[in-house]
């Protein structure tokens, strides 16, 4: 039983997974759009396996080393969603093209000529995203004319082939309502087709335009033009969504299972988990570090590596001891942080899998 375990535990519920992966699924599946989920939320080529048996199009790497352990459980369609730069980078790359169908993304010359050499090596084209900068300007070209003007400026380089357009418009986080969030899923479409359109006008082969957060991919019958979306932390969800409104406590999977260990003054408490397992990530509509369940009126306001503080009105009792439930505020961190993971269905303790990529951050 779940309050048994060790704590700090990491837990994830199998029903609420296979809900969420096929809710997903569905939805997509109606806007006729492919998924090709984000793995770096979970890790776990347990996982990524139940995403491709409900009809995912291949998986979304964040780095080479994340790809490597999937390409070597047998995944072979992969995107690797970030540059590829160095040439100890580009011969990883190379290795993991000469076994399976791996995809990258550019933004710059630099990138494109060492994956063009990549391509010549192997006497056949690397298959390319431009990525285009979603609108927090973290990578990518600006829409329209300067991604067109860009391919133009590489449209010679003999070892890779331009077929997409991507990108990631990661400010939807910092919406808290269905109609902005809608919208801004209708922007993103639109921003990303259009761009699609005019390379396909300047004589590029655009076959694939992706897109989609785990927010907007709820939205997928509005992506017109969208052909794939990369939705990673739905299957788990966090309180960064949960404080949106977009989700409910019950779609959320991932959970942390805490032990009080200090509770010498009214309205104040420890736990025994800090920074090193919710992380210090917060969330835009949340206080704190964490929802934790019992009592929603508790706020983690502050961590260490291995405490969190709480606060709380004084009519709430802790005792030494008592186990709590935390939903954190960013699920994608928390695999990266764990060795496994432990399943459950509803309060029964299921088994365990271990994090297959975990540390897998170059």
């Amino acid at each position: 039983m779940i309050k048994d375990l060790d704590t700090p535990a990491v837990i994830v519920d199998l029903n609420i997974i296979e809900r969420n992966i096929s809710k997903m699924a569905e939805i997509v599946q109606k806007a006729g759009i492919k998924h090709r989920p984000h793995i770096k939320t979970h890790k776990s080529t347990f996982l990524a396996r139940m995403q491709l048996n409900a009809g995912a199009k291949g998986i979304t790497c964040a780095k080479l080393g994340e790809a490597e352990v999937f390409a070597a459980e047998g995944f072979d369609d992969i995107l690797l969603a970030f540059p590829v730069v160095g040439e100890k980078n580009l011969a990883r790359f190379q290795a993991l093209a000469e076994k399976i169908d791996i995809k990258t993304v550019i933004d710059s010359r630099e990138v494109a000529e060492g994956l063009s050499n990549v391509g010549k090596k192997l006497d056949r084209k690397i298959p390319v995203y431009i990525e285009i900068d979603g609108g927090i300007h973290r990578c990518g070209r600006q829409p329209g004319e300067d991604t067109v003007h860009f391919a133009e400026s590489i449209r010679n380089l003999p070892g890779i082939d331009i077929m997409g357009v991507l990108s990631y418009a990661g400010q939807i986080y910092g919406m808290n309502d269905k109609e902005s969030i809608q919208e801004m899923a209708k922007e993103e479409s639109n921003t990303l087709s259009a761009t699609a359109d005019a390379l396909r006008q300047a004589g590029f082969n655009i076959k694939e335009v992706s897109g989609g957060s785990s927010i907007s991919s709820k939205f997928a019958e509005y992506m017109h033009g969208v052909t794939e979306v990369r939705a990673g932390n739905y299957i788990f969800h966090d309180q960064a969504q949960l404080a949106t409104g977009m989700v409910s406590i019950e779609e959320c999977a991932l959970r942390v299972i805490v032990t009080v260990v200090s509770a010498v003054a009214p309205g104040q408490a420890v736990i025994d988990a800090g920074s090193k397992t919710l992380t210090s990530d917060s969330a835009s509509f949340a206080k704190g570090y964490g929802y934790i369940i019992e009592h929603p009126d508790i706020e983690i306001y502050k961590l260490n590596e291995e405490h969190g503080y709480l606060r709380f009105d004084k009519s709430i009792k802790l005792s030494v001891g008592q186990k709590l439930t935390v939903i954190p505020n960013h699920s994608c961190m928390i695999p990266n942080l764990c060795d496994e993971l432990i399943t459950v269905c509803g309060e029964e303790v299921i088994s365990s899998f271990p994090v297959s990529a975990r540390g897998k951050n170059k």
